[in-house]
């Protein structure tokens, strides 16, 4: 019976706090910056972006565009829901794709909204998003050549479940198929992949032969307590513990990159939690 009290209780406060943060929108937020460095002689810096949800930071993006542009990335990645799927209008995506395109390359592959807004609009977001300027990778790859070493970059929207799950039917055959294909070089391998939950408590990043993940998608756990961490995130569940930053692999030759992203929930605001941009340097 106590336990449900206290278990009230903090609920009650949680309650309190969204309330008391429900008119703050995210440009109204501290945007911050977090620098990884991923030792593999590529000599290459990438910004990464995630889950925008529409949000705006400075008119039209500014903040967001100035702040990219002054770590000067060789390259830059987006993994999915830039815009929310029960809003039709895309210019907020569109705008900053095309500013960010003028810095340099931007890659993008899909995350839940775009799949479920093509759904609920019949429209093709791939040829909005490259008309923009991106380049969109959803189960599709390019083999690139920089600073005279290979590198082959994928985007995925899935949970890219190992092909042995084929057999109990809990993976899916396009996704292992698209996987199994892009695995197959001796290039350095980047995955731009939204959902990160096989990746982070799965066996995925140990199964698939790929060198570094991209994701995003649960924002940090949308509200952070001190000293617990993340209260809630889609597939991990309640306070699954650290959810940003760099995850090896058991021998640490592959890593996964979680950013907690720039936007909202629709309907929880972000708490203690402040919008990020991700820096990483190869070297």
């Amino acid at each position: 019976m106590q336990k449900h009290k206290m278990l009230a209780i903090f609920l009650i406060l949680v309650l309190l706090m969204m309330c008391i943060y429900k008119e703050y929108d995210n440009s109204k937020y501290h945007l911050i910056t977090s620098h990884y460095q991923i030792n593999n002689q590529l000599f290459l810096r990438i910004v990464q972006i995630t889950d925008l949800h529409n949000s705006e930071f400075g008119e039209n993006n500014n903040d967001l565009v100035n702040t990219i542009e002054n770590e000067h990335p060789d390259m830059i990645f987006i993994t999915g829901d830039l815009i929310n799927s029960n809003n039709e209008d895309t210019t907020i995506a569109t705008t900053l794709i095309k500013q960010l395109s003028q810095i340099c390359d931007v890659y993008i592959s899909y995350g839940n909204h775009e799949i479920e807004y093509e759904e609920n609009y019949g429209i093709d977001i791939k040829d909005l998003y490259e008309e923009a300027g991106g380049i969109v990778l959803e189960r599709e790859y390019v083999d690139l050549t920089i600073n005279d070493q290979n590198i082959r970059i994928g985007g995925i929207y899935g949970y890219c479940l190992a092909e042995k799950y084929l057999e109990t039917n809990e993976a899916d055959e396009d996704e292992c198929a698209f996987l199994s294909a892009f695995q197959d070089t001796s290039a350095y391998t980047i995955l731009l992949c939204h959902m990160p939950v096989c990746w982070i408590q799965g066996d995925s990043l140990e199964e698939w032969d790929i060198d570094c993940i991209f994701s995003g998608h649960v924002h940090g756990g949308q509200i952070i307590i001190p000293f617990i961490g993340g209260f809630y995130a889609p597939d991990f569940g309640f306070f699954p513990g650290k959810l940003q930053g760099l995850f090896e692999s058991d021998d640490g030759s592959k890593v996964v990159v979680l950013s907690t992203g720039l936007g909202s929930n629709e309907w929880i605001p972000r708490f203690n939690n402040d919008p990020e941009v991700v820096v990483v340097d190869m070297d």
